[in-house]
């Protein structure tokens, strides 16, 4: 298999250099963004992620964020909070996670509800097509590791909770060390225009769905229903937009209107849970695994022939 080409050893392969990338010159002109997925509280609870985000030109730490998983809702949240803070950056920097991008070749150039979220907002998203070219964010992720996980351990901090409420303050001392001063002095940070309904609206999840003839539709196993008052047949067969906020509201919009509208049932289907929600520690998995080891095996007979 070596002679032939089929298989190349170790030896043999082709060294990937890495060249380092000058900083960008202004603040705020590109934020590196990641999830680290970590046992955070050395065992006193569950594993989590910590979203963290990174500017490119003073390696300051902006925001961070503790999540149960790294989740398009996570980044949302992450990303609504970053904004009331600082403001609008001019880009992030991420990786190729189905949560920033759509990775299936038949996808007819559809984006992520997080592309299509920070492009509204009027940010440009970036994607590295190796972790060594978002190096700096990765880095900031293994120094948090050995200094968060012990500073948490001496305040005996045991949940995602309290150490969201403790991470602000890590943070300014995390910058007080490590932050360089940026080659430009001016912010590329754009205030916010947006009201909060707008907002809201902006960074959430939306999926269109079509109404059936009593004006009704399915969502995340509900039936919701519409009851807005209308004259004549406008809203059937029409095709309305649900979005879920960064808070689990739900609104469902028409043209930019606002319908009313009721849950009426709730049919009860097994909930689709993402493969990072999964932990070997949490009841839901447990429950899984006990109904895998309890289903009957089948029998098969081996016959060996002489």
């Amino acid at each position: 298999m070596i002679a032939s080409g089929m298989h190349i050893v170790k030896s043999g392969r082709k060294a990937c250099i890495h060249q380092s990338r000058d900083r960008r010159s202004s603040f705020g002109e590109l934020i590196q963004a990641d999830g680290s997925p970590h046992d955070w509280f050395e065992g006193r609870a569950n594993k989590c992620c910590l979203l963290v985000f990174i500017d490119d030109s003073s390696s300051k730490l902006m925001y961070a964020r503790f999540e149960k998983s790294e989740t398009t809702q996570g980044y949302l949240k992450a990303t609504k909070d970053y904004i009331n803070t600082h403001g609008i950056p001019a880009s992030f920097y991420t990786d190729k996670h189905s949560i920033f991008r759509v990775n299936q070749r038949c996808s007819d150039a559809r984006k992520s509800q997080f592309h299509r979220a920070v492009e509204e907002l009027g940010i440009e998203l970036i994607c590295a097509h190796t972790p060594q070219a978002k190096g700096r964010v990765e880095r900031a992720n293994l120094t948090l590791q050995k200094r968060l996980t012990k500073e948490m351990r001496l305040r005996d901090i045991s949940s995602i909770t309290e150490a969201n409420k403790f991470l602000p303050e890590f943070i300014a001392d995390y910058n007080s060390k490590f932050a360089v001063t940026p080659k430009k002095t001016n912010n590329m940070h754009v205030p916010i225009t947006y009201d909060e309904d707008k907002l809201n609206y902006i960074l959430s999840v939306r999926e269109n769905r079509v109404l059936s003839k009593n004006l009704e539709c399915s969502f995340n196993n509900m039936c919701i229903q519409i009851t807005t008052k209308t004259k004549g047949y406008r809203l059937r067969k029409a095709t309305v937009t649900i979005a879920v906020n960064t808070d689990g509201e739900i609104t469902v919009w028409h043209h930019k209107e606002k319908l009313q509208f009721t849950i009426k049932n709730i049919q009860l289907r097994t909930r689709v849970v993402d493969y990072k929600e999964i932990s070997l520690n949490s009841p839901f998995s447990l429950t899984l695994a006990k109904d895998f080891l309890s289903l009957p095996r089948r029998q098969e007979k081996i016959i060996i022939s002489p």
